[in-house]
């Protein structure tokens, strides 16, 4: 029935696929080849091959993404035609009823703020002495999911204006189990927490004044996959076609501790030398990988209890009264 419906409503031309959070391309770049050569085999399968579409890709991320490195890296196939969309996908980027196939791939756990009310001395949520929601109050905690329920209904409401009636959207979402026991395994929480942990350290050494911590909180949230599925389902813009929960297929190539700590650096270094200044950066990430290394956990992939969840959403016709 899908596919039935993706190839009426790609009739027309050109098609339009946008990565919402595309980074520098690495990944973005065999996702949308991937998605582009699918579309091509329905149509010549269905014996239909004069009516291919041409293929028009638009490529988002924030204003401060390194748009440069992404063109000069675009692969020479010449499969799709390009296009940078540089803002947040948190809101409005395309015309109405322009896109055909939105897809955005481990970008929806970063928030579009922090909360406002952990980093309020006045407020019960005040995080004080933390950096992220784990392990913290329930208040805390609470005002992050807040967020995350907002900033999800944003980027779906936003997309619901783009995308044509029939388009299709595919999530992968990073996500934590309900319940994982914290003794014998770990997931991205836990590492957002030893990062954590290890600023506190310093900053308790003097290497920075501890005030530098209460006005610095990490602006992620990992739902569990019900929480996902009841912010969508709350929306009347789309179908939801299909929901799944998958291993997380990336954690095998991190295979020790100094691997974990390369990554998270090279993911994080941006936003944590913005609020603390680059002369710890070495020292910071020296103590994370060692305090990884304590841990017999974080040298076995099979102990990264991390998922990631597969959504496949379709806009609903646009009803008129």
């Amino acid at each position: 029935m899908v596919e039935k419906g993706l190839i009426a409503m790609l009739r027309t031309h050109p098609t339009r696929i946008a990565d919402f959070g595309c980074s520098t391309g690495r990944n973005s770049f065999a996702a949308m080849q991937i998605i582009v050569e699918a579309i091509k085999r329905k149509f010549e399968t269905d014996g239909k091959v004069m009516q291919i579409p041409d293929f028009q890709v638009f490529f988002n991320d924030k204003v401060t993404n390194d748009f440069n490195t992404l063109f000069s890296s675009l692969p020479p196939q010449g499969l799709y035609h390009v296009t940078g969309v540089p803002g947040s996908f948190h809101s409005r980027l395309l015309p109405r009823a322009s896109l055909h196939f939105g897809y955005s791939c481990f970008s929806l756990h970063w928030l579009s703020e922090v909360p406002k009310a952990v980093l309020d001395n006045t407020s019960p949520a005040w995080n004080s002495g933390k950096v992220h929601y784990f392990g913290a109050r329930r208040e805390v905690c609470e005002e992050y999911a807040n967020q995350y329920a907002k900033d999800i209904k944003s980027f779906l409401d936003s997309r619901a204006e783009e995308l044509v009636p029939g388009g299709l959207m595919a999530l992968l979402v990073p996500a934590v189990p309900a319940s994982w026991n914290p003794n014998s395994a770990y997931t991205v929480l836990t590492e957002v927490y030893h990062l954590g942990s290890c600023l506190v350290d310093m900053a308790k050494k003097g290497r920075f004044y501890e005030d530098k911590i209460d006005s610095f909180n990490y602006s992620v949230y990992f739902p569990v996959p019900q929480e996902l599925k009841a912010i969508i389902e709350k929306s009347d813009n789309y179908i939801m076609e299909r929901m799944e929960i998958l291993d997380n297929p990336g954690k095998r190539s991190l295979t020790g501790p100094k691997e974990r700590a390369s990554y998270l650096r090279a993911v994080n270094e941006g936003m944590l030398v913005n609020h603390f200044g680059t002369e710890i950066m070495d020292e910071l990430f020296d103590r994370y990988t060692k305090k990884l290394k304590a841990s017999p956990l974080f040298s076995d992939p099979n102990s990264d209890k991390t998922i990631l969840i597969f959504v496949l959403l379709q806009r609903k016709p646009i009803m008129f009264f």
